[in-house]
Protein backbone atom coordinates (compact mmCIF):
# COMPACT_ATOMS: atom_id res chain seq x y z
CA UNK A 1 0.00 0.00 0.00
CA UNK A 2 1.79 3.41 -1.14
CA UNK A 3 1.30 5.91 2.51
CA UNK A 4 1.27 9.45 1.35
CA UNK A 5 4.03 11.30 2.94
CA UNK A 6 2.49 13.17 6.22
CA UNK A 7 3.07 16.91 5.84
CA UNK A 8 4.92 17.78 9.28
CA UNK A 9 5.63 20.89 11.21
CA UNK A 10 8.05 21.42 13.73
CA UNK A 11 7.18 23.80 16.87
CA UNK A 12 10.65 24.91 18.76
CA UNK A 13 12.98 23.91 16.76
CA UNK A 14 15.72 24.01 19.36
CA UNK A 15 14.55 21.01 21.05
CA UNK A 16 13.28 19.73 17.65
CA UNK A 17 16.99 19.54 16.07
CA UNK A 18 16.85 16.08 18.65
CA UNK A 19 14.86 14.09 16.04
CA UNK A 20 17.07 15.16 13.10
CA UNK A 21 17.56 11.50 13.09
CA UNK A 22 14.57 9.94 13.50
CA UNK A 23 13.19 12.72 10.70
CA UNK A 24 16.05 11.70 8.31
CA UNK A 25 15.14 7.59 9.01
CA UNK A 26 11.16 8.50 7.93
CA UNK A 27 11.96 10.91 5.31
CA UNK A 28 9.61 8.43 2.66
CA UNK A 29 6.62 8.96 5.09
CA UNK A 30 7.12 12.19 6.55
CA UNK A 31 7.37 16.17 4.34
CA UNK A 32 9.36 18.54 6.39
CA UNK A 33 7.08 21.54 5.78
CA UNK A 34 7.77 23.81 8.10
CA UNK A 35 9.16 24.55 11.71
CA UNK A 36 8.13 27.57 14.19
CA UNK A 37 10.55 29.57 16.73
CA UNK A 38 11.16 32.23 17.98
CA UNK A 39 15.03 32.51 17.71
CA UNK A 40 16.02 33.37 13.67
CA UNK A 41 19.13 31.32 14.54
CA UNK A 42 17.33 27.89 15.74
CA UNK A 43 15.41 29.25 12.14
CA UNK A 44 18.44 29.37 10.03
CA UNK A 45 19.79 26.39 11.15
CA UNK A 46 16.95 24.39 10.02
CA UNK A 47 16.80 26.28 6.70
CA UNK A 48 20.32 25.05 6.00
CA UNK A 49 19.41 21.73 6.30
CA UNK A 50 16.12 21.52 4.78
CA UNK A 51 15.97 24.15 2.37
CA UNK A 52 12.24 23.85 1.09
CA UNK A 53 10.88 24.16 4.05
CA UNK A 54 9.17 27.25 5.61
CA UNK A 55 10.07 28.85 8.98
CA UNK A 56 7.96 30.84 11.23
CA UNK A 57 8.07 32.96 14.34
CA UNK A 58 4.80 33.01 14.62
CA UNK A 59 2.86 30.16 15.67
CA UNK A 60 -0.86 31.05 15.07
CA UNK A 61 0.72 32.51 11.61
CA UNK A 62 1.95 28.66 10.70
CA UNK A 63 -1.27 27.15 11.66
CA UNK A 64 -2.61 29.22 9.05
CA UNK A 65 -0.64 27.08 6.61
CA UNK A 66 -2.76 24.99 4.76
CA UNK A 67 -0.39 22.30 3.48
CA UNK A 68 0.52 21.12 6.92
CA UNK A 69 -1.00 18.16 8.06
CA UNK A 70 0.40 17.76 11.50
CA UNK A 71 2.47 19.62 14.06
CA UNK A 72 5.01 18.36 16.23
CA UNK A 73 4.93 20.37 19.48
CA UNK A 74 8.29 20.65 21.12
CA UNK A 75 7.99 24.04 22.78
CA UNK A 76 8.26 24.62 26.95
CA UNK A 77 6.09 22.61 28.83
CA UNK A 78 3.31 25.62 29.77
CA UNK A 79 2.97 25.59 26.51
CA UNK A 80 1.80 22.42 25.39
CA UNK A 81 -1.91 22.39 25.99
CA UNK A 82 -2.46 25.44 24.14
CA UNK A 83 -0.54 24.64 21.26
CA UNK A 84 -2.28 21.56 20.95
CA UNK A 85 -5.59 22.63 21.11
CA UNK A 86 -5.16 25.54 18.89
CA UNK A 87 -3.87 22.92 16.08
CA UNK A 88 -6.33 21.16 16.63
CA UNK A 89 -8.88 23.40 15.56
CA UNK A 90 -6.91 24.80 12.65
CA UNK A 91 -7.30 21.01 11.30
CA UNK A 92 -3.61 19.53 12.12
CA UNK A 93 -2.94 16.05 13.65
CA UNK A 94 -1.03 16.86 17.44
CA UNK A 95 2.38 15.36 18.32
CA UNK A 96 2.87 16.56 22.01
CA UNK A 97 6.11 16.30 24.61
CA UNK A 98 5.40 15.69 27.71
CA UNK A 99 3.50 16.72 29.57
CA UNK A 100 0.21 17.14 27.75
CA UNK A 101 -1.55 19.77 30.72
CA UNK A 102 -0.86 21.68 33.90
CA UNK A 103 -4.36 22.04 35.15
CA UNK A 104 -7.81 19.88 34.79
CA UNK A 105 -9.48 22.39 32.98
CA UNK A 106 -6.86 22.26 30.34
CA UNK A 107 -7.04 18.28 29.96
CA UNK A 108 -10.68 18.16 30.02
CA UNK A 109 -10.92 20.90 27.05
CA UNK A 110 -8.28 18.72 25.34
CA UNK A 111 -10.23 15.83 25.35
CA UNK A 112 -13.43 17.61 23.93
CA UNK A 113 -11.23 19.11 20.95
CA UNK A 114 -9.75 15.60 20.64
CA UNK A 115 -13.08 14.07 20.07
CA UNK A 116 -14.84 17.23 18.31
CA UNK A 117 -12.18 17.10 15.95
CA UNK A 118 -11.20 13.42 15.27
CA UNK A 119 -7.93 14.37 14.47
CA UNK A 120 -5.02 12.35 15.80
CA UNK A 121 -3.37 13.28 18.62
CA UNK A 122 -0.68 11.78 20.03
CA UNK A 123 2.03 12.23 23.38
CA UNK A 124 5.42 11.91 23.06
CA UNK A 125 6.05 10.19 25.64
CA UNK A 126 9.63 8.33 24.42
CA UNK A 127 10.27 6.31 27.49
CA UNK A 128 7.32 3.99 26.58
CA UNK A 129 9.36 2.98 23.21
CA UNK A 130 12.84 2.02 24.51
CA UNK A 131 13.93 -1.01 23.92
CA UNK A 132 13.83 -2.78 27.06
CA UNK A 133 10.47 -1.21 28.77
CA UNK A 134 8.81 -2.44 25.36
CA UNK A 135 10.39 -5.98 26.00
CA UNK A 136 8.67 -5.43 29.62
CA UNK A 137 5.48 -4.67 27.88
CA UNK A 138 5.57 -8.04 24.99
CA UNK A 139 6.29 -9.93 28.22
CA UNK A 140 3.69 -8.11 30.79
CA UNK A 141 0.95 -8.86 27.66
CA UNK A 142 2.09 -12.49 27.27
CA UNK A 143 1.28 -12.83 31.32
CA UNK A 144 4.80 -13.82 31.53
CA UNK A 145 5.04 -12.15 34.85
CA UNK A 146 1.70 -13.48 36.04
CA UNK A 147 -0.46 -11.19 38.21
CA UNK A 148 1.06 -7.67 38.71
CA UNK A 149 0.78 -6.05 41.47
CA UNK A 150 3.59 -2.97 42.41
CA UNK A 151 5.44 -1.05 40.25
CA UNK A 152 8.05 1.70 40.54
CA UNK A 153 8.99 4.58 38.52
CA UNK A 154 11.67 6.67 38.71
CA UNK A 155 13.15 9.77 36.72
CA UNK A 156 16.24 11.09 39.09
CA UNK A 157 18.36 13.19 36.14
CA UNK A 158 20.85 16.12 37.35
CA UNK A 159 19.35 19.40 35.38
CA UNK A 160 19.88 22.01 37.55
CA UNK A 161 21.58 23.93 34.97
CA UNK A 162 18.90 23.89 32.39
CA UNK A 163 16.93 25.80 35.18
CA UNK A 164 18.78 29.31 34.19
CA UNK A 165 19.78 31.22 31.72
CA UNK A 166 23.45 32.42 31.52
CA UNK A 167 22.67 35.77 33.29
CA UNK A 168 21.36 33.83 36.03
CA UNK A 169 17.47 34.47 35.43
CA UNK A 170 15.28 31.00 34.77
CA UNK A 171 14.02 29.26 32.55
CA UNK A 172 10.77 27.87 32.38
CA UNK A 173 12.25 24.44 34.34
CA UNK A 174 13.51 27.24 37.02
CA UNK A 175 10.13 28.76 37.23
CA UNK A 176 8.40 25.12 37.42
CA UNK A 177 10.29 25.09 40.67
CA UNK A 178 9.46 28.21 41.64
CA UNK A 179 6.12 28.45 41.16
CA UNK A 180 5.15 24.49 42.03
CA UNK A 181 5.39 21.66 44.35
CA UNK A 182 4.29 18.29 43.38
CA UNK A 183 5.14 15.59 41.20
CA UNK A 184 6.27 18.34 38.31
CA UNK A 185 7.35 15.87 35.50
CA UNK A 186 5.68 12.36 36.04
CA UNK A 187 4.88 11.18 32.06
CA UNK A 188 8.84 9.92 32.60
CA UNK A 189 8.04 8.06 35.32
CA UNK A 190 4.35 6.41 34.83
CA UNK A 191 4.56 6.12 31.28
CA UNK A 192 6.11 2.46 30.98
CA UNK A 193 4.29 1.05 33.93
CA UNK A 194 0.51 2.61 32.69
CA UNK A 195 1.77 0.41 29.28
CA UNK A 196 2.72 -2.63 31.31
CA UNK A 197 -0.63 -3.04 32.92
CA UNK A 198 -2.81 -1.27 29.80
CA UNK A 199 -4.07 2.06 31.72
CA UNK A 200 -7.08 3.21 30.18
CA UNK A 201 -7.09 0.52 27.56
CA UNK A 202 -10.10 -2.37 27.00
CA UNK A 203 -10.15 -4.77 29.69
CA UNK A 204 -7.26 -3.05 31.41
CA UNK A 205 -6.75 -0.94 34.80
CA UNK A 206 -7.71 2.59 35.87
CA UNK A 207 -5.99 5.20 38.04
CA UNK A 208 -8.02 6.14 40.77
CA UNK A 209 -5.91 7.68 44.14
CA UNK A 210 -2.56 9.08 44.38
CA UNK A 211 -0.96 10.42 47.98
CA UNK A 212 1.94 12.95 47.40
CA UNK A 213 4.64 13.81 49.97
CA UNK A 214 8.08 16.00 48.98
CA UNK A 215 11.05 16.81 50.45
CA UNK A 216 12.81 20.13 51.66
CA UNK A 217 14.37 22.57 49.07
CA UNK A 218 18.33 23.15 49.21
CA UNK A 219 19.66 21.46 45.80
CA UNK A 220 18.89 24.39 43.75
CA UNK A 221 19.31 27.00 46.39
CA UNK A 222 22.97 25.63 47.12
CA UNK A 223 23.60 25.67 43.02
CA UNK A 224 22.56 29.61 42.35
CA UNK A 225 24.58 30.27 45.99
CA UNK A 226 27.81 28.83 44.25
CA UNK A 227 27.49 29.86 40.68
CA UNK A 228 25.51 33.15 41.13
CA UNK A 229 26.34 34.00 44.85
CA UNK A 230 24.59 34.38 48.23
CA UNK A 231 22.70 37.57 47.49
CA UNK A 232 21.21 36.41 44.07
CA UNK A 233 17.54 35.99 44.93
CA UNK A 234 17.38 32.10 44.24
CA UNK A 235 20.26 31.84 46.46
CA UNK A 236 18.08 32.70 49.83
CA UNK A 237 15.85 30.34 51.82
CA UNK A 238 12.40 30.04 51.14
CA UNK A 239 12.92 31.20 47.49
CA UNK A 240 12.22 27.82 45.58
CA UNK A 241 8.69 26.23 46.56
CA UNK A 242 9.33 22.66 44.88
CA UNK A 243 11.23 20.11 47.11
CA UNK A 244 14.43 18.28 45.52
CA UNK A 245 12.50 14.72 46.01
CA UNK A 246 9.09 14.08 45.19
CA UNK A 247 7.04 11.04 45.80
CA UNK A 248 3.51 9.78 45.09
CA UNK A 249 1.65 6.85 45.71
CA UNK A 250 -0.52 5.72 43.32
CA UNK A 251 -3.38 3.21 43.15
CA UNK A 252 -5.15 1.52 40.20
CA UNK A 253 -8.98 -0.10 40.18
CA UNK A 254 -7.33 -3.49 40.53
CA UNK A 255 -5.70 -3.33 43.48
CA UNK A 256 -2.06 -2.50 41.80
CA UNK A 257 0.06 -0.21 44.08
CA UNK A 258 2.75 2.52 42.25
CA UNK A 259 5.07 4.32 43.40
CA UNK A 260 6.59 6.95 41.94
CA UNK A 261 9.44 9.06 42.24
CA UNK A 262 10.81 12.65 40.38
CA UNK A 263 14.14 14.66 41.24
CA UNK A 264 15.99 16.45 38.66
CA UNK A 265 17.76 19.09 41.21
CA UNK A 266 19.79 16.47 43.28
CA UNK A 267 23.36 16.16 43.01
CA UNK A 268 24.15 12.60 42.00
CA UNK A 269 25.25 10.74 38.71
CA UNK A 270 22.44 10.28 36.03
CA UNK A 271 19.63 7.34 36.79
CA UNK A 272 16.90 8.39 34.73
CA UNK A 273 15.70 5.10 33.88
CA UNK A 274 14.43 3.36 37.45
CA UNK A 275 11.84 1.06 37.05
CA UNK A 276 10.80 -2.10 39.19
CA UNK A 277 8.03 -5.08 38.13
CA UNK A 278 6.64 -7.08 40.51
CA UNK A 279 4.43 -9.92 39.99
CA UNK A 280 2.64 -13.30 41.15
CA UNK A 281 5.43 -15.01 39.08
CA UNK A 282 8.11 -12.95 37.68
CA UNK A 283 9.72 -9.83 38.56
CA UNK A 284 11.99 -7.35 36.79
CA UNK A 285 14.11 -3.91 38.14
CA UNK A 286 16.60 -1.88 35.95
CA UNK A 287 20.13 -0.75 36.56
CA UNK A 288 20.87 1.84 39.06
CA UNK A 289 23.60 3.43 36.63
CA UNK A 290 25.27 2.56 33.18
CA UNK A 291 27.65 -0.42 34.09
CA UNK A 292 24.53 -2.46 35.69
CA UNK A 293 22.75 -4.97 33.97
CA UNK A 294 18.62 -4.82 33.76
CA UNK A 295 17.54 -7.74 35.89
CA UNK A 296 14.61 -9.93 35.53
CA UNK A 297 13.59 -13.33 37.06
CA UNK A 298 10.76 -15.93 36.67
CA UNK A 299 9.38 -18.68 38.93
CA UNK A 300 10.49 -22.36 37.93
CA UNK A 301 12.47 -20.52 35.10
CA UNK A 302 14.93 -18.59 35.81
CA UNK A 303 18.60 -20.43 36.99
CA UNK A 304 19.06 -21.15 40.49
CA UNK A 305 22.69 -21.05 42.35
CA UNK A 306 24.75 -24.05 41.72
CA UNK A 307 26.16 -23.97 45.61
CA UNK A 308 23.37 -23.03 47.50
CA UNK A 309 20.38 -23.52 45.04
CA UNK A 310 19.24 -20.10 46.11
CA UNK A 311 17.09 -17.74 43.23
CA UNK A 312 18.72 -15.89 41.28
CA UNK A 313 18.36 -12.72 39.13
CA UNK A 314 19.43 -12.74 35.26
CA UNK A 315 20.56 -10.04 32.77
CA UNK A 316 16.74 -9.41 30.41
CA UNK A 317 19.24 -9.23 27.87
CA UNK A 318 19.33 -13.08 27.96
CA UNK A 319 15.51 -12.98 26.54
CA UNK A 320 16.32 -10.67 24.00
CA UNK A 321 15.72 -10.56 20.88
CA UNK A 322 13.52 -13.37 21.51
CA UNK A 323 10.92 -11.81 23.32
CA UNK A 324 11.91 -8.22 21.84
CA UNK A 325 8.18 -6.23 21.16
CA UNK A 326 7.01 -6.62 17.44
CA UNK A 327 7.99 -2.62 17.67
CA UNK A 328 11.55 -3.45 17.98
CA UNK A 329 11.75 -5.98 15.57
CA UNK A 330 10.29 -4.20 13.15
CA UNK A 331 11.78 -0.84 13.90
CA UNK A 332 15.08 -1.10 16.13
CA UNK A 333 18.06 -1.25 13.23
CA UNK A 334 16.48 2.83 12.90
CA UNK A 335 15.24 3.15 16.35
CA UNK A 336 18.96 2.08 18.08
CA UNK A 337 20.31 5.05 16.11
CA UNK A 338 18.58 7.78 18.16
CA UNK A 339 18.41 9.12 21.31
CA UNK A 340 16.14 7.92 24.42
CA UNK A 341 16.86 4.18 23.82
CA UNK A 342 15.07 4.85 20.41
CA UNK A 343 12.05 6.23 21.57
CA UNK A 344 12.64 9.48 19.46
CA UNK A 345 12.86 7.32 16.52
CA UNK A 346 9.40 5.53 17.63
CA UNK A 347 7.25 8.16 19.07
CA UNK A 348 8.06 9.55 15.46
CA UNK A 349 6.73 6.28 13.51
CA UNK A 350 3.73 5.69 15.61
CA UNK A 351 2.54 9.06 15.61
CA UNK A 352 2.90 9.05 11.55
CA UNK A 353 1.63 5.52 11.08
CA UNK A 354 -1.64 6.18 13.27
CA UNK A 355 -2.03 9.11 10.94
CA UNK A 356 -1.43 6.83 7.90
CA UNK A 357 -3.71 4.06 8.81
CA UNK A 358 -6.07 6.21 10.43
CA UNK A 359 -6.08 4.88 13.99
CA UNK A 360 -5.57 5.71 17.51
CA UNK A 361 -2.16 5.96 18.66
CA UNK A 362 -0.52 3.81 21.61
CA UNK A 363 0.08 7.05 24.17
CA UNK A 364 -3.83 8.20 23.26
CA UNK A 365 -5.35 11.71 24.82
CA UNK A 366 -6.93 9.45 27.43
CA UNK A 367 -3.14 8.39 28.29
CA UNK A 368 -1.64 11.70 28.13
CA UNK A 369 -4.49 13.35 30.20
CA UNK A 370 -4.13 10.72 32.82
CA UNK A 371 -0.66 10.53 33.25
CA UNK A 372 0.13 14.41 33.41
CA UNK A 373 -2.52 15.22 35.63
CA UNK A 374 -0.30 13.73 38.50
CA UNK A 375 1.11 17.37 37.90
CA UNK A 376 -2.20 19.11 39.59
CA UNK A 377 -3.46 16.33 41.59
CA UNK A 378 0.05 15.74 43.36
CA UNK A 379 0.36 19.49 44.01
CA UNK A 380 -3.42 19.32 45.98
CA UNK A 381 -2.46 16.03 48.09
CA UNK A 382 0.56 17.99 48.89
CA UNK A 383 -0.89 21.01 50.19
CA UNK A 384 -3.62 18.73 52.05
CA UNK A 385 -0.32 16.35 53.97
CA UNK A 386 -0.26 13.97 51.47
CA UNK A 387 -4.17 13.60 51.26
CA UNK A 388 -5.39 10.58 49.17
CA UNK A 389 -6.59 12.76 46.16
CA UNK A 390 -8.70 10.25 43.45
CA UNK A 391 -8.66 10.89 39.80
CA UNK A 392 -11.15 11.61 37.96
CA UNK A 393 -12.54 9.43 34.87
CA UNK A 394 -11.56 11.39 31.90
CA UNK A 395 -13.14 8.95 29.52
CA UNK A 396 -16.74 9.48 31.51
CA UNK A 397 -19.13 11.74 29.38
CA UNK A 398 -19.80 14.53 32.23
CA UNK A 399 -17.11 15.80 34.51
CA UNK A 400 -17.14 15.40 38.07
Amino acid sequence: MIRKPVRLAIVGGNRGASFMNALYSLSDRIQLSATCDLNEWVLNQWKEKFPEIRTYRDYHEMLKDSSIDAVFILSPMHLHARQSIDALNAGKHVLSEVISIQTLEEAWELIETVERTGLKYMMSENYCFSRSNLTIKHMADQGMFGEITYLEGGYIHDLRHLTHHPDGSLTWRGQLHQQYNGINYPTHSIGPLAQWINLNKPNGDRLVSVSTFVSKSRSLQHYFGEHYGKDHPAARKDFWRQGDSAVAVLQTEKGVLIELRVDWTSVRPHNKTHYLLQGTEGAFITGRHQLEDDLIWFKDRSPNNIEDGSEMWEPLRNYQPLHDHPTWKEWGKYASETKHGGGDFLVLEEFISAIQEDRTPSVDVYDAVTWSSIFSLSMESVEAGGKVISFPDFKAKERK
